[in-house]
């Protein structure tokens, strides 16, 4: 804990003795960044820097419902192409259906949704086909 400046020091004097302190002590040396130099300053001031560096660092991200459905979708076709089982291949293909049909009931604010539905049994033979069973 830092002492209280003492009565007839100047502020900037009493601050700068402690920074030297703790510099010398080498509490400075695992700050994060330390030795690096500082990021680009030219971009304009944003208020909310912190919240899109957390949700960066957390790996998260913010679509809007049509993107995100768009990028559901894409996400099925992929856990399609590594699922284990045909009853898993349906299941991810009934999910993605079900949020397809939602949003085409309801279409979402934002750009047009442009899916149709997954055919299940054309999804299942590509499965099939692609891991040559029968």
């Amino acid at each position: 804990m830092t002492e209280r400046k003492p009565p007839g020091v100047s502020f900037e004097s009493f601050v700068d003795k402690q920074i030297r302190e703790a510099s010398e002590r080498g509490e400075f040396r695992s700050l994060p960044g330390f030795g690096k130099p500082l990021p680009d300053d030219s971009a304009p001031y944003d208020e909310l820097w912190w919240v899109k560096q957390k949700m960066h660092r957390e790996g998260m991200a913010v679509l809007p419902p049509a993107l995100q459905l768009r990028k559901d979708a894409e996400d099925a076709t992929a856990a399609v192409a590594a699922a284990v089982s045909e009853r898993q291949v349906r299941r991810i293909v009934g999910e993605i259906n079900t949020k397809i049909a939602e949003a085409l009931a309801r279409p979402p604010a934002g750009p047009p949704l442009n899916l149709t539905l997954f055919d299940v049994e054309e999804t299942v033979a590509r499965w099939r086909a692609e891991r040559s069973l029968p």
